[in-house]
């Protein structure tokens, strides 16, 4: 038998030889397997959270297998392991200690000899370490005593080892969060809103109100609307400026996701659940969360969302303890949530929790005032992005088409139909060609839809406008009596002229009439 103090030496050298569990490990069952019968060890450990057994490395002759295989326990059993008392090394006897007899299934000793050696660190249990060797009887009271000399550096060298690896998965979790974030945020200042001033001047006002509280706000508005652009400017103005604010669109997660997705996961709560998962709600933990289409969210998440309005915590899927958390809530939706409520697709007790402060955003139809800016600004946007150092003039005939059309996409109609006509462009100014203007009904709405209330023109776009409408008052006539050439004291031929330079297609227009 090998001297005890220069066991103690060896193994302790070896155990401590690195921070890898896996690595350690190996080193000291070579070590070992010199000094006594062994054909195979494993480590499993303690997962409180899980209330579980977890074999993290398993030895079988030269083969080392670096795994995470989890072993839920009932309810009892766990109680049993949590209460076990056995300090020392000992010979594992299956016929006469009752909780080894209940764990068979998980140690997998079968015929084989083994030793126990349970790791304790201040007075906690972290788990055990298992010497095997084929056979029956192979292992003597003389090995248990060598063993006992190591238990503790063995515990200790094991605990800084979980320890690192617990840092190593915070190190990643915070690198995935940097990834995540860098991803899904981006805060637009309310001052940069199109329209902040004009068409969207009441909205905004009442994100000025709402911004600097906690309460949940919830966007209502056709697709297109803006609805993001509004919530992130709710985001910047709160004290929660500085916090994560997560985008979750509620329609592009399949159902079967959905829980997994909002609310994450533990390890071992599903086949293919190998690790740990937070939710988008613990991931905006101190800051915002934005649930576009709340209309989409099916009715089982819809009362998972009602626990997080009422209690401010959640719970994973797969978990027991609930998790809480400090986060702000603002919803948005193109649907009538009251039908749906109506219709049993949507829950009332949520839709009165959502509801608290509502927010209506206006379709581009009704501010066609804002259409000028929003073009310009989609012109500059998308050309940057295109590598066009020089975006091109807008025709000043082609805001007064834009400005009358109605716009059933809204704004992502227009940025959309401004990026295809930035693609198709061959030099000169942006017509806008393609654009048909809805006819307007009434006298009132035709003058909403070409005066740009409180946005500064050009005096092309002035002009523009001006013989815009003298052409309809000609009925589209240009020479004669009558005529917009006589209407506006110009001769036809400097005012077809005129047109041509401002992008005005007298000629469609004409044979129209």
């Amino acid at each position: 038998m090998v001297d005890k103090n220069e066991f103690f030496k060896q193994v302790t050298v070896k155990i401590c030889s690195s921070l890898e569990i896996k690595t350690a490990l190996e080193r000291t069952y070579r070590y070992l397997k010199e000094q006594m019968p062994l054909d195979g060890i494993s480590l499993t450990i303690r997962d409180p959270e899980l209330a579980a057994l977890r074999r993290v490395v398993k030895i079988e002759g030269e083969r080392l297998e670096p795994l995470d295989d989890i072993f839920p326990l009932s309810a009892d059993l766990w109680g049993e392991v949590q209460s076990w008392e056995i300090r020392t090394p000992t010979i594992m006897d299956l016929d006469h200690d009752r909780v080894l007899r209940q764990l068979i299934p998980y140690i997998q000793l079968e015929q084989d000899s083994g030793i126990l050696i349970p790791l304790w660190v201040d007075e906690q249990l972290l788990g055990g370490l298992v010497l095997r060797a084929c056979g029956k009887g192979r292992y003597e009271e003389a090995h248990v005593r060598l063993l006992a000399e190591v238990a503790e550096p063995f515990a200790i060298a094991l605990a800084n080892a979980l320890a690192h690896e617990k840092l190593l998965k915070y190190r990643d979790i915070l690198l995935d969060d940097n990834r995540f974030l860098n991803k899904e945020l981006f805060l637009q200042n309310s001052d940069e809103i199109i329209g902040g001033n004009s068409g969207l001047r009441h909205v905004m006002e009442m994100v000025q109100q709402v911004a600097p509280l906690n309460n949940s706000v919830l966007l209502l508005g056709e697709t297109g609307t803006g609805k993001e652009v509004i919530a992130n400017a709710i985001h910047a103005g709160s004290p929660r400026r500085d916090m994560p604010f997560i985008k979750v669109n509620c329609g592009a997660i399949p159902e079967s996701l959905i829980d997994s997705e909002l609310f994450g996961h533990e390890k071992g709560a599903f086949t293919g659940a190998v690790t740990e998962k937070r939710g988008r709600f613990e991931r905006a933990d101190g800051g915002t969360i934005f649930l576009d289409e709340i209309g989409e969210l099916p009715l089982s998440a819809q009362v998972r969302l009602l626990r997080v309005l009422q209690e401010r915590e959640i719970e994973r899927v797969g978990g027991s303890r609930p998790i809480p958390l400090d986060i702000r809530v603002i919803a948005a939706t193109h649907r009538n949530l009251q039908n749906m409520v109506d219709d049993k697709l949507f829950r009332e007790d949520l839709w009165f929790r959502l509801n608290v402060f509502p927010i209506m955003i206006p379709p581009l139809r009704q501010r066609r005032e804002d259409v000028p800016a929003l073009t310009r600004h989609f012109v500059a946007r998308k050309s940057s992005n295109m590598g066009v150092h020089e975006p091109p003039a807008i025709a000043p005939g082609a805001l007064q088409r834009l400005a009358a059309y109605d716009w059933p996409g809204n704004v992502r109609e227009l940025e959309n139909l401004v990026e295809r006509e930035l693609i198709l462009h061959r030099g000169g100014q942006l017509l806008f060609n393609s654009v048909v203007p809805a006819e307007r009904k009434d006298k009132a709405a035709d003058t909403a839809a070409v005066t740009m209330v409180d946005t500064p023109l050009r005096l092309d776009e002035v002009t523009a406008l001006h013989i815009g409408k003298v052409l309809k008052m000609a009925h589209g006539k240009i020479n004669g009596p009558g005529g917009a050439a006589e209407l506006l004291g110009l001769e036809p031929n400097t005012l077809r002229a005129r047109m041509d330079r401002l992008g005005i297609d007298y000629r469609r227009k004409r044979s129209a009439s």
